[in-house]
């Protein structure tokens, strides 16, 4: 019983792997009896998978050239954002110097702003 259903499965298995399949635009040309028109059935074959890969070269060379000039514009654009990454590093790096020249420029005026000793008021007479 189990080799049996290993059978069906392996059998089913099997058809469905290599199913029957025609191309379309080609002709079965192994019908023709006549010698000249199975030879005019296979040179219609070739001339029409010429084509096709004409065609699918033509696809393919147009696709390659988008995508190049996409990849060129994306550089363009990728250069100019470094560029405005490295404006806005130098602008950082002012404002920090500005903010460290300014706070050391603090720090001895906090110092010296001690409060004073607290004298006593002078003595009314």
């Amino acid at each position: 019983m189990i080799r049996t259903l290993r059978l069906v499965v392996l059998l089913a298995a099997l058809t469905g792997v290599a199913p029957a399949q025609d191309v379309q635009g080609i002709e079965l040309c192994t019908h023709e009896s006549r010698m000249d028109r199975r030879t005019g059935c296979l040179q219609s074959n070739i001339e029409y998978l010429q084509g096709v890969i004409t065609k699918n070269a033509a696809e393919a060379r147009q696709r390659l050239s988008a995508a190049a000039n996409e990849a060129a514009a994306l550089k363009g654009e990728v250069a100019g954002l470094k560029g405005e990454v490295a404006t806005l590093k130098a602008a950082l790096a002012t404002l920090q110097a500005r903010v460290e020249k300014l706070e050391a420029g603090a720090k001895p005026a906090a110092k010296s702003d001690k409060p004073a000793e607290k004298t006593a008021p002078p003595a009314a007479r």
